[in-house]
């Protein structure tokens, strides 16, 4: 439909400088030329969080579609050449092939996207994780639109009052189930409550039926480990949330972030670690590459045109939760290489552990 726009956050790690830290750049300025060349967007917005580069698209050509999904490889493809002129690290580390085969998906760079009917007031804010994985969003999402503890409209707006469907994925079986909130409230927590495994996808408005209406959030679910069969790097995840009108207030949306929850991630993908709300300018971990971090930018969408960003984490409300952050990295980081630190053994595969276990099988003698 022409009056329907499209919202895609698409993300991948294309070279760094020094180590993991920070985007270059001219890496940012090369995407944006790439991106100005075409007339596919109604508009885009290039920025990074840590080493990740991350493009905001808004375009009429639906979720999945072969020219966007292009457009992103060509940016990306394009911004890896330069930063292998750079000698930046890890240069094109999360373009899995030399070649694109039409859907971005499965193919290295995260991506959130959703198609929707732009209301009178159309708020959205874009979330961007560095130094974790897409389960990072599990918790922030389940308080955003099922806690009433964190979102007071679950109980005081009529328009919310009746709950939202959470679409939750299978990483591992490659399945995907859907929950009602709040009668199924339970349910759902019993696997998001598992985040390595299971991760919410996208949330959804109930409609006059009690079922999936208008789509509310979208979260990326790539498993870079999963899909190249090593490790490569950390997921580093992107979501979109529309808010307000019987929606989560942007209050409400951001809220979730005050109190920083562990995730997996952090240096060399195999440590827990808070996730700290930031502002992009702080959207640097350097301190054992870390720890995670966590940005948002807010947009006030008209006919498709993004307008100008707002940093919603430059607030000194966020303050506590980002000395919280600190507090807790330090006492997690004199746990060294034990748990729950690092991550546990199930989720060590993709790492060295492997390979130090079948060198050393051969010394391991029953016990008498």
């Amino acid at each position: 439909m022409e009056d329907n726009i499209t919202i895609s956050v698409i993300k991948a790690d294309v070279g760094s400088l020094v180590g993991h830290t920070i985007v270059h750049p001219d890496l940012i300025d090369c995407a944006a030329d790439k991106l100005e060349e075409t007339d596919l967007l109604e508009d885009f917005y290039v920025t990074a969080v840590g080493d990740d580069l991350q493009l905001i698209l808004t375009h009429r050509h639906g979720t999945d579609n072969a020219e966007i999904h292009q457009l992103a490889w060509d940016t990306f493809a394009c911004a890896t050449e330069v930063a292998r002129d750079l000698k930046l690290y890890g240069a094109g580390q999360d373009l899995l092939s030399d070649a694109f085969s039409g859907n971005i998906k499965g193919m290295g760079p995260g991506i959130a996207e959703m198609e929707i009917t732009e209301r009178a007031s159309e708020p959205i804010l874009v979330f961007m994780a560095d130094k974790t994985e897409p389960g990072a969003w599990n918790l922030p999402l389940y308080k955003m639109f099922a806690d009433p503890f964190n979102t007071a409209g679950l109980v005081i707006d009529p328009s919310m009052h009746q709950g939202f469907v959470f679409e939750v994925h299978d990483l591992v079986e490659g399945k995907r189930v859907r929950f009602h909130t709040p009668e199924e409230l339970y349910d759902l927590l019993v696997f998001i409550g598992a985040p390595s495994r299971y991760v919410i996808h996208s949330i959804y408005r109930k409609d006059e039926n009690g079922e999936a209406g208008d789509i509310a959030a979208q979260a990326s679910t790539q498993r870079l480990s999963l899909i190249a069969g090593k490790y490569v790097g950390k997921d580093d995840p992107v979501m979109v949330v529309r808010t307000q009108s019987g929606l989560p207030a942007v209050g409400e949306a951001l809220e979730a972030f005050s109190h920083p929850h562990l995730v997996g991630g952090w240096m060399r993908g195999s440590h827990n670690g808070p996730l700290m709300p930031v502002s992009l300018f702080d959207a640097k971990p350097s301190r054992f590459d870390g720890p995670p971090r966590v940005a948002c930018l807010g947009f006030q969408l008209s006919s498709g045109q993004l307008n100008e960003p707002q940093d919603m984490f430059d607030d000194v409300s966020f303050d506590l939760a980002r000395e919280t952050a600190n507090k807790i990295a330090e006492y997690l980081r004199r746990q060294g290489p034990f748990e729950p630190h690092r991550l546990p053994l199930g989720e060590m595969e993709y790492t060295a552990l492997p390979e130090v276990m079948k060198r050393l099988e051969d010394r391991f003698e029953p016990i008498d």
